[in-house]
């Protein structure tokens, strides 16, 4: 089992820099990958950003490529989402995923069904 802790959401401007944090607990941090997801009110979950156990690799959405950065501290068993030039399409409750299944494809992760576990959720909006 993986706990996800998800925080950092808040209102913000367009054009703004936020970072969501997701703390793990549960089990050894490096032995999982990890990604975050969005939902705006009424559309489905979608894929934001992930980051492999092996290799640390990287895969990104379109929408959010160059403006969005994930990375983790194993340390702080911690995974980070900073997110720059923030735009109003980007307002959504922001979710954290871990998932032990491994793949070298790019866009293996951008299914939910791949990922195992979720945390709660913290809401970003952004206005205009």
């Amino acid at each position: 089992q993986v706990q996800l802790v998800e925080s950092g959401g808040g209102v913000m401007q367009a054009g703004d820099s936020l970072r969501l944090s997701c703390a793990a607990s549960g089990h050894p941090f490096t032995s999982y990958a990890m990604g975050w997801f969005r939902q705006a009110p009424g559309k489905e979950r979608e894929f934001v950003a992930a980051l492999s156990w092996i290799g640390n690799r990287t895969h990104y959405a379109e929408s959010v490529k160059n403006r969005f950065t994930i990375s983790r501290d194993n340390t702080k068993n911690t995974l980070y989402l900073q997110m720059d030039s923030l735009k109003p399409e980007d307002t959504a409750v922001y979710y954290c995923a871990a998932t032990f299944k491994y793949s070298p494809e790019s866009d293996y992760y951008t299914y939910r069904s791949r990922w195992d576990y979720w945390g709660q959720g913290t809401q970003v909006t952004v206005s205009s």
